[in-house]
């Protein structure tokens, strides 16, 4: 028992005398929470520019610019003549979207001849193409609908009966979960969980692989030539205790910038519990199988990297190949934020969470096993020799 503690007291002073270290761990995750908050601040995209091409220049057309600069999610840029190039104008004006409205569109309404608006929408990007084609079609669908009660109310019909007429049955469209569709409750939250994976593994990569490299760990870890596993522990509680701290740091920054914590903080904590410990023995297995500090970095950052991607918080996995399920499915951070996301976006029950803290638990054991499998041969060849 000791030796373990001086063991422990060792890896911490390694821990904290390393300057690459000090500032990847805890400077890192304090710099990108903050970098990502102010980035997504605002939670949702505003004053997007959509062109509107007015050709008819009439009373009823700016009616309808008017309703479209009314919405804020868009800001409009008004022109009367078409430009040249549509595809360049909307590249050089970062628009989102062009309306255009024909000419003769007030005559044609008039005379029921139903005139055609067409949208062209800039998919280069998806996200605020999705915002500015919502605006625009709650604006113009609006339009439409006064423009048809209008036209029934001249024609002698009572409003009530009008509107009823133009709309023979109603439907109701009600949002669930993260009503507002802000993105910072969407985005912000998973990022810091990548972000604390990131760090988990750079600091684990080097914890025995830099041992192996100096050929310090003989000389330290002779009286511990017979356990692996509490040697794995050495290794791995330092991290445990820093990322606390980070955890720490994570839900003072929620307060900051006004981000709704999960409503059940005991389930959140096993959560990250199991989230933690499992990259945490990912990355001890990487580094015991690996005896290059730099090589095991490297391998557990190609793991990494991709890992937001695969997670199916953005795109659902069922949608990707099976081998890239797979794939997802050996990180941590997939069923983590899975569960994550019922905690704090979809306010779910806790247990719907519990599928996701089984699967971290198989990955902490599994990884673990395979740790001190690993270790276990690697000590048992070094203390031979």
């Amino acid at each position: 028992m000791k030796e373990f503690i001086r063991l422990l007291k060792r890896e911490f002073k390694l821990f904290i005398g390393n300057a690459t270290l000090r500032t990847v761990f805890f400077l890192a995750p304090v710099f990108y929470a903050t970098l990502l908050g102010f980035v997504y601040k605002s939670g949702k995209v505003e004053n997007t520019p959509v062109i509107v091409i007015d050709k008819d220049n009439t009373p009823l057309s700016n009616q309808l610019v008017e309703m479209l600069g009314d919405n804020k999610s868009i800001r409009i840029l008004k022109y009367l003549q078409e430009p040249a190039s549509i595809n360049d104008e909307v590249i050089r004006k970062e628009a989102a979207a062009v309306v255009m409205i024909p000419s003769r569109f007030e005559a044609d309404l008039l005379q029921k001849k139903y005139p055609e608006v067409n949208v062209y929408v800039n998919t280069g990007n998806v996200l605020t193409a999705n915002f500015a084609s919502k605006a625009l079609q709650m604006t113009i669908g609006t339009f439409s609908a006064g423009v048809s009660i209008k036209g029934l109310q001249k024609m002698g019909m009572p409003a009530s009966r009008a509107v009823t007429q133009y709309e023979p049955f109603k439907t109701n469209y009600i949002t669930l979960f993260n009503t507002t569709s802000n993105y910072l409750i969407f985005m912000w939250p998973a990022m810091l969980a990548v972000v604390l994976q990131q760090v988990i593994l750079l600091a684990m990569a080097v914890s025995f692989a830099a041992e192996f490299q100096r050929g310090s760990f003989t000389e330290e870890y002779r009286s511990m030539r017979r356990w692996a596993f509490p040697t794995m522990l050495i290794k791995v509680i330092p991290i445990w205790i820093f990322s606390i701290l980070i955890v720490s740091v994570y839900y003072l920054m929620h307060i900051l910038f006004r981000v709704p914590l999960p409503e059940s903080i005991l389930s959140f904590i096993w959560l990250t519990t199991f989230f933690v410990g499992s990259a945490s023995f990912m990355g001890v297995f990487v580094s015991i199988l690996i005896p290059d500090a730099l090589k095991a970095t490297q391998i557990l950052m190609v793991i990494a990297s991709p890992a937001f991607i695969i997670s199916g918080f953005t795109w659902p996995l069922n949608a990707m190949p099976a081998f890239v399920q797979f794939m997802a499915n050996i990180i941590p951070l997939t069923p983590f934020l899975q569960a994550f996301k019922i905690l704090l976006i979809q306010k779910g029950t806790v247990d719907l969470t519990y599928p996701f803290i089984r699967h971290l638990s198989v990955l902490l054991i599994v990884y673990a096993l395979l740790g001190w499998l690993a270790l276990k041969i690697k000590m048992w060849r070094m203390f031979k020799k």
